[in-house]
């Protein structure tokens, strides 16, 4: 006989994979951009909850009698928002009536079934070597065991892993979730009717890679391609379902208490076809439309392509060099001739590219993960070099990704002279930027960002090295071009007042 444990195998086996047959699934996500991956929620553990919903939509016939009718649906997905449920008759809305609608959700366990045997006679079959031992008991206790009152009166705790024998299934159980509904109905017929819902458990997010190549000096364009990843754990499968995704920041009450997931199958990816999805504005956010059905079983992460791949789109790849630590203004002027000079040596890279028609792109890009790979000129081979995470970008926006630090470009900071007169008002700051370019035969274009944070009023009394441009009420910027194996000086003189 089967064990505890394979019994509630058994039980779970025995329970069909639930499915719902949808006219339509609308997917909303609330995760922040680029923070979830199938790994990190196929290992999520006890407490951790799927940032994402989906409003469910289907159309059934149904076969009802004059007055009193009670329907039940069953195949349901368990993360129902019972609260959103509506049932609607499209053949006669004025004569159908729902009086009650429940939702039942209280599913068939090991555990269940063991409580209802209580103060019940049940056999439990334990091994013993080659050999297996029957014992029979009236069932008196499930913590930590099995407690069984014998006949002579005497009590026997068997282990938890040994299989039971029960003389029957209970009544009262259920083995799938269910939609119930009470109807009054006007007329008998055949009705067709339209149920919806949300349901918790699940989400999506977009994932891009951009292939980075430099067809001439000092010019560089990427491919972009970009896939849906679709995660599925709210207690049911959808089969041929017709997806809709809405990219946007929509409010949502946030309910109390936490949704369970269960461990994630490895992600399925789509076979590239014809009917991919169509992008079009809805109300103040964008709707993307996979022009076929598709279908998630439970428990599973699915990709697919979000639109084919943009090749040969315009980018520009920047160097910033931010040697200040990132101090910020307080309640006055910041006379401390400390505050803010530890600074960096890394010059960061970074790639800009116009989502424009004219650049090749010019589509709204929902929030997700960039990951950017150049190919290798010795063997082809795509390599990894960087990534970010982006917001929701709309048409003709610069979407701007960080790839990391230069490896041959250093920067030094230093400030060469402090003074102030608290009497008089007024700091003055005296700073030297250096960076060099260490690459033996490539120039390269440096910007050096300066955050001028001791107080809001200030004037750059002189500057050296190259002229400046004032990015915002606190921020300069110096962008250099560095011969290679050079170096570029820059200094320049604050003056703070208040």
């Amino acid at each position: 006989m089967p064990t505890l444990r394979r019994l509630a195998a058994a039980l779970a086996a025995a329970a069909p994979v639930l499915g719902w047959a949808q006219d339509s699934l609308t997917i909303y996500s609330s995760a922040a951009p680029g923070t979830l991956d199938a790994r990190a929620l196929a290992n999520a553990g006890e407490g951790a909850s799927i940032p994402g919903y989906a409003v469910v939509r289907e159309e059934r016939s149904f076969t009802l009698k004059p007055g009193h009718n009670t329907l039940r649906v069953e195949d349901v997905p368990a993360m129902i928002d019972p609260t959103t449920v509506a049932f609607t008759s499209l053949t006669d809305p004025k004569g159908t009536r729902v009086v009650e609608q429940s939702f039942e959700f209280d599913l068939t366990s090991t555990a269940k079934l063991l409580s209802r045997y209580l103060g019940r006679e049940i056999t439990v079959e334990q091994a013993r070597g080659q050999s297996v031992e029957s014992i029979t008991g009236t069932l008196v206790g499930t913590q930590g065991g099995l407690t069984l009152k014998q006949p002579d009166g005497s009590v026997r705790i068997v282990s938890s892993n040994a299989g039971v024998r029960l003389p029957s299934l209970p009544g009262g159980l259920i083995s799938k979730p269910a939609l119930v509904w009470d109807i009054e109905a006007a007329a008998a017929g055949n009705q067709k009717a339209r149920l919806s819902f949300q349901a918790g458990g699940m989400t999506w997010w977009a994932d891009y890679n951009l292939t980075y190549s430099e067809p001439k000096p000092e010019t560089c364009k990427v491919d972009v391609g970009a896939w849906v990843t679709i995660v599925n754990q709210s207690g049911a499968s959808f089969d041929g379902a017709r997806v809709k995704l809405i990219a946007g920041d929509v409010q949502r009450a946030q309910p109390r208490g936490n949704i369970y997931p269960q461990a994630l199958a490895a992600p399925a990816r789509e076979a590239k076809v014809a009917d991919g999805f169509v992008e079009k504005a809805f109300f103040e956010y964008h709707m993307y439309t996979l022009g076929r059905t598709t279908s998630l079983a439970q428990n599973s992460t699915k990709q697919i392509e979000l639109f084919p791949t943009a090749a040969g789109v315009g980018c520009e790849k920047t160097l910033v060099y931010q040697g200040q630590a990132m101090p910020y203004y307080r309640g006055g002027p910041v006379t401390d001739r400390n505050y803010g000079v530890q600074g960096n040596r890394k010059v960061d890279i970074y790639l800009r590219v116009k989502n424009s028609k004219a650049n090749g792109l010019g589509v709204p890009l929902p929030a997700g993960r960039v990951r950017v790979s150049r190919a290798d000129e010795a063997d082809g081979a795509l390599e990894f070099i960087g990534e970010d995470v982006i917001d929701h970008t709309a048409r003709d926006e610069t979407v701007q990704v960080k790839l990391g630090s230069a490896f041959d470009v250093v920067g030094e900071r230093k400030q060469l002279d402090y003074r102030v007169d608290s009497n008089a008002r007024w700091i003055e700051e005296d700073i030297e930027v250096r960076v060099r370019n260490q690459k033996p035969d490539e120039a390269v274009q440096v910007h050096v960002r300066e955050n001028l944070y001791r107080w809001s009023n200030w004037t750059i009394l002189r500057h050296s090295g190259g002229d400046f441009v004032k990015d915002d009420s606190r921020t300069i910027d110096f962008p250099l071009r560095i011969a290679a194996k050079s170096e570029a000086v820059v200094r320049y003189t604050v003056r703070y007042t208040w």
